[in-house]
């Protein structure tokens, strides 16, 4: 399948490392035109230039802005009033045992991985649905689905992502709009890595045993008994994000390595 995404804007947020990052990049593969999103200018710009370098003739350019918040949530739309598709991938998470969770955490939870996503999509859909063609893409989680009792806070924003995102679908009845969220499962981007490296530390293991020890103990339903990388996970986002994906919508699409025993 040849995906061309030519003349096409699309925004990935939280997008300088990890799966965002990955996002970004097989989309620049597609031809379009991609906006590299992160807090930082410097990590924007640096992310930015990875992508040029190894994208020959990508067109690439980034926008610094905090989309956990509504300010920097209305700077980004300053910079960029309209784009074609919409990559929901800012996000946080934290093991952290339910009775150590504050109020705090839950709302600065809420905050970035379900109101960043809301307050874009609000911005626009709008755009799409007039034109008549879109993308808006959720990076939501097998966690939406099998709550971790370590991070409950984070399993319920995920969760929080699909009501979203198919709640928005049905507003895109009758459109060439589609609105959906993938679904990863244990994927080794930076963060994870950093979080693998630490229970490697702790229990004295290397990290290639400590990702095996995790996914057999807390993914123990796993097909694939492994971690996922960045660029499956992108593949994935990448196709529901072209024409050829045309009448996915709605849908909750998993890349999650078979760890949801369910047949729908």
């Amino acid at each position: 399948m040849n995906i061309d995404l030519s003349g096409k804007t699309a925004l990935v947020t939280g997008s300088t490392a990890g799966i965002g990052h990955a996002i970004a990049k097989g989309l620049a593969v597609t031809g379009a035109s991609v906006v590299i999103n992160g807090r930082s200018q410097g990590k924007v710009d640096s992310a930015a230039a990875a992508i040029a370098k190894s994208v020959p003739g990508a067109k690439v350019r980034g926008v610094a802005a905090d989309v956990s918040t509504a300010a920097g949530c209305k700077a980004l739309l300053a910079a960029l009033p309209d784009v074609d598709i919409l990559i929901n991938n800012a996000g946080i998470f934290e093991p952290k045992g339910f009775f150590d969770i504050p109020d705090e955490d839950w709302s600065r939870f809420y905050e970035v991985n379900v109101m960043s996503g809301v307050r874009l999509s609000r911005a626009y859909m709008p755009g799409m649905l007039k034109r008549n063609w879109g993308r808006i893409v959720f990076i939501s989680s097998e966690s939406a689905l099998n709550i971790p009792k370590e991070m409950i806070h984070y399993g319920m924003t995920k969760t929080a992502q699909l009501a979203v995102a198919r709640g928005l679908a049905e507003l895109t009845r009758g459109t060439a709009v589609t609105v959906n969220s993938v679904l990863p499962g244990p994927t080794m981007s930076e963060g994870v890595e950093t979080f693998v490296k630490d229970l490697a530390k702790q229990n004295g293991q290397s990290i290639a045993e400590a990702a095996s020890n995790f996914v057999r103990q807390h993914r123990p339903s796993s097909l694939v008994q492994r971690f996922a990388s960045v660029d499956e996970i992108a593949n994935m986002v990448v196709y529901v994000s072209s024409k050829e994906a045309s009448v996915t919508n709605g849908a909750a699409l998993r890349a999650e390595g078979g760890i949801i025993q369910t047949i729908a």
